[in-house]
C-alpha cells in the first residue's frame, strides 16, 4: 500500500493534483492509508489475547427438555491490531447439551462442535449465541451441568469461558381432567402446558411442597373439590413455568399475568387451601357464584396462604361463603379482595395493593351488592384483626347500591359488614353521617397519609419508599420484594383483639403471636429483634 503512495507522490508534479494540494493534507491522505494498512494487520503476539464481558455464562435452572432462552456473549479485541481464531470449540464436543453460534455460524452443525478461522479486527468485536436443552437427569433434585467454550488464537493461546446451568426434571400435563381422587405429591415439579380440570364429583390433593408450573395462558379450573396442605416448610406453589429472568435482578417468575390462575367453578364447593403460595398469575382465585345463590355452603376456606402480584383480581367471591386466616392477598392490578353478596369472614389478614407497575391499580378491598347481573344480598363480611392498607388515600369501597334492585319486599340495603381491631387505610366514619356507620368499625387504628414506622431492609433514597411502605420490613420495588411484617414503630404493632388472636396464636411463618401480650394486626407478627435494631 505505502509503495502505490510512493509511486504516486513521485510522478506529482506542481500542475497535478497532489501540487495543488498543502502538505497536511497530503498527510492526512497518508495518514488515512496508514490507519487502513494498521486495520489490516494482524498479530500472534502471545500477551495479545480477547475480552469477554463474563468469565462464566450461567443459565437459571431449566426444566428437562425444554429449551432455554439465548444468553449473549460479547468477544472484544481491544487491542491496536486485530486477532485470527485458529478455532472456537465446546470442550465436552458432540457430548455437549449447549448450542453455539459464533457470529453467525452455528456450532452445531459440526460434527465435533467445532468452528474455524475467525477474524476480530482491531477495536472490534463478534457476537456468540448460545442455548441450552437438557436430556432429564433421573432425580428430583436440580442437578449441574456444564461446559467450556474454548477460544483458540493464531498465537496458540486458549481461553476460556465456563457455560453452566441446572436440570430440573418435571411432570408434564396436558389438556389433563381429573375424573377420579387424585394426589400429587411429587417431587419434581408437575408442568401444566394448557389446562387442568379437577371433574365434578373428583377431589385433587396436594401434599405439602407440590409445585404446579402453569404455561403462558394455562391455568386450573375446579368443578369437584380441591385440597392443598402446604406448611410453612414446604408450601404448595403455583407459579409460572418460566425459570428464567427478564434481568439479572429479576426473574420472570415475580412478574403477573405469566398464567391464568385459579377458577373455581359454580359447582365447586368444600375447597381447603392451605399453605399456599400463588403468584404470577392473570388473577388469583375467582369463586364462581353457585347455580343456587342460597347455596351458602364453605366455597373456599384458605389459610396460612399468600396471593400476589398478579394482574388481575387477588380474590373474587360471587354470592358464595368464604373463609380467610392468616393470608396475604397483595400487589394486584385488579382489586386484591373482590366481594360481590355472599358470606365472607377474613381473620389475621393482610390486604395490601401496593402493585408497582400501573397507577390505575383496583381498591385493596371491594364489596358490592350488586353488578351486571343486578343485587347481590351481602349475608356477612367479617374483618377481625386485619390491615388494610396501599397507596391509595382510601384503599376500601364499599359503594352505595342503586336501590331499584332491591327485592320487592326490602326497602333499604342491610349493612352486613364489621371491622374489628383492624389497621386501615379508609377515611375515619362519622356516626352522623349514616345510621350505624360507625358501629360497622369497632377498635380500629386509621392510617393517616403520613403516618410511617422506620423502613429497614431498604434503601429510602434507591427504592422510593413511600409512609405507608414504611410500616413494612421489606419494600424493594426494584426487584418486586416484599416483607409485610410491621416494624416496629409500626402503628400496626398490638392493634389486634388478643382474645380473638389466641384463636389463631401463630401467624403464617408459624411465629407466636401472644409471645408478648400484645398481638399485632394482619397476617404477620412483628419480632422481638426488630424493637432492638430500631
Amino acid at each position: 500500500m505505502f509503495s502505490i503512495v510512493k509511486r504516486l507522490l513521485a510522478t506529482a508534479t506542481s500542475s497535478s493534483l497532489f501540487g495543488r494540494m498543502r502538505g497536511g493534507a497530503v498527510l492526512c491522505l497518508l495518514s488515512l492509508f496508514a490507519a487502513c494498512d494498521d486495520y489490516d494487520t494482524f498479530t500472534s503476539d502471545r500477551s495479545a489475547v480477547l475480552h469477554f464481558d463474563r468469565d462464566t455464562v450461567a443459565f437459571d435452572t431449566l426444566l428437562a427438555t425444554v429449551p432455554s432462552t439465548t444468553k449473549v456473549l460479547s468477544v472484544h479485541n481491544l487491542g491496536d491490531k486485530g486477532l485470527r481464531l485458529s478455532e472456537v470449540r465446546l470442550e465436552r464436543g458432540a457430548a455437549s447439551p449447549f448450542r453455539v453460534n459464533v457470529d453467525g455460524q452455528d456450532m452445531s452443525r459440526t460434527a465435533d462442535r467445532c468452528l474455524t478461522d475467525f477474524e476480530v479486527r482491531r477495536r472490534d468485536s463478534i457476537i456468540v449465541r448460545l442455548e441450552v436443552t437438557l436430556p432429564e437427569s433421573g432425580t428430583d433434585e436440580p442437578q449441574p451441568v456444564s461446559d467450556v467454550l474454548l477460544f483458540t488464537l493464531e498465537s496458540g493461546v486458549t481461553q476460556r469461558v465456563a457455560l453452566t446451568a441446572a436440570v430440573q426434571d418435571a411432570i408434564f400435563l396436558s389438556q389433563t381432567v381429573l375424573t377420579t381422587d387424585t394426589t400429587f405429591a411429587a417431587r419434581r415439579p408437575i408442568v401444566v402446558r394448557d389446562s387442568l380440570v379437577v371433574g365434578q364429583g373428583s377431589t385433587l390433593t396436594l401434599a405439602a411442597g407440590t409445585r404446579l408450573y402453569f404455561h403462558d395462558g394455562a391455568g386450573l379450573t375446579v368443578r369437584g373439590r380441591l385440597v392443598a396442605q402446604g406448611t410453612k416448610e414446604q408450601p404448595v406453589v403455583f407459579r409460572t413455568d418460566r425459570t428464567d429472568r427478564m434481568f439479572p435482578y429479576l426473574p420472570y417468575d415475580r412478574l403477573p399475568s405469566r398464567w391464568q390462575g385459579i377458577r373455581i367453578a359454580s359447582s365447586s364447593f368444600e375447597n381447603e387451601l392451605t399453605g399456599i403460595d400463588l403468584h404470577g398469575a392473570d388473577y388469583g382465585i375467582v369463586c364462581d357464584a353457585p347455580a343456587d345463590p342460597a347455596d351458602l355452603r364453605t366455597k373456599l376456606t384458605l389459610t396460612d396462604s399468600q396471593i400476589h402480584m398478579v394482574g388481575g383480581i387477588g380474590l373474587s367471591a360471587t354470592d358464595a361463603k368464604v373463609v380467610a386466616v392468616n393470608c396475604e392477598v397483595s400487589n394486584t392490578l385488579g382489586h386484591g379482595v373482590y366481594v360481590c353478596g355472599g358470606d365472607v369472614s377474613f381473620t389475621h389478614c393482610t390486604l395490601a395493593q401496593f402493585y408497582p407497575l400501573d397507577a390505575n391499580r383496583g381498591q385493596a378491598l371491594y364489596i358490592a351488592y350488586d353488578d351486571s347481573l343486578g343485587y347481590h344480598p351481602l349475608e356477612r363480611a367479617d374483618f377481625f384483626n386485619c390491615v388494610v392498607t396501599g397507596y391509595a388515600e382510601d384503599v376500601i369501597i364499599i359503594p352505595q347500591l342503586n336501590r331499584s334492585l332491591l327485592p320487592s319486599d326490602q326497602s333499604e340495603m342491610p349493612i352486613n359488614y364489621i371491622f374489628d381491631h383492624c389497621f386501615l387505610a379508609t377515611e375515619v366514619p362519622e356516626s352522623t353521617r349514616e345510621a350505624n356507620y360507625a358501629e360497622r368499625f369497632v377498635d380500629c387504628v386509621y392510617e393517616d397519609s403520613d403516618d410511617s414506622g422506620t423502613s429497614q431492609g431498604t434503601n429510602d433514597s434507591d427504592k422510593g419508599d413511600t409512609a405507608r411502605e414504611k410500616n413494612f420490613l421489606l419494600f424493594d420495588t426494584h426487584a418486586f420484594l416484599y416483607d409485610f411484617t410491621p416494624v416496629a414503630k409500626s402503628r400496626i404493632r398490638g392493634v389486634a383483639d388478643a382474645a380473638r388472636a389466641a384463636l389463631h396464636p401463630f401467624d403464617r411463618l408459624g411465629r407466636d403471636r401472644m409471645a408478648d401480650g400484645k398481638p399485632d394486626a394482619g397476617a404477620y407478627e412483628g419480632q422481638p429483634e426488630e424493637e432492638k435494631e430500631s
